[in-house]
């Protein structure tokens, strides 16, 4: 029993590509191309190319994600231009605008990028480390 013929077409390959250079998700394509999700996985199984051009049109928009991210967790400048309107005047200064670094940017990358220095948790026994931290803490209180 023969189901009902694809939908796919062979344009879909570089229409998908394009899409997801743009930043397009699955679920955004497969609205694009008004089918479910589950046909679009269907899809990339059945039609290499076109898993490939997806793969191929994300990475563009992942990079610029991931170069984003990183100026954002230690900081930019850009030009900027500030207008002034001052007794019936407009004045034009072009300035240099500082984004300063983000902590929580910082931490994400970090953990990401290096986790065996950035996890939350130490390498010892957590018990073990309270116990000693403890410790020390009442060596030190004043009795």
């Amino acid at each position: 029993m023969a189901g009902r013929p694809s939908k796919f077409r062979v344009e879909f390959i570089t229409q998908a590509e394009k899409l997801c250079a743009l930043g397009a998700t699955d679920r955004d394509v497969a609205d694009f191309f008004e089918v479910s999700e589950a046909t679009l996985n269907r899809w990339k199984l059945t039609y290499p190319e076109f898993c490939a051009s997806l793969k191929l049109g994300k990475t563009p928009a992942d990079d610029r994600v991931e170069q984003s991210l990183y100026r954002k967790a230690v900081g930019y400048s850009f030009d900027s231009e500030k207008i002034f309107h001052f007794q019936g005047h407009i004045t034009r200064a072009e300035c240099i605008e500082h984004v300063p670094p983000d902590t929580t940017a910082c931490i994400f990358w970090l953990k990401n990028r290096r986790p065996e220095q950035w996890r939350d948790k130490p390498d010892g026994d957590s018990t073990d480390d309270v116990i000693g931290l403890l410790g020390k803490l009442i060596e030190g209180s004043p009795s």
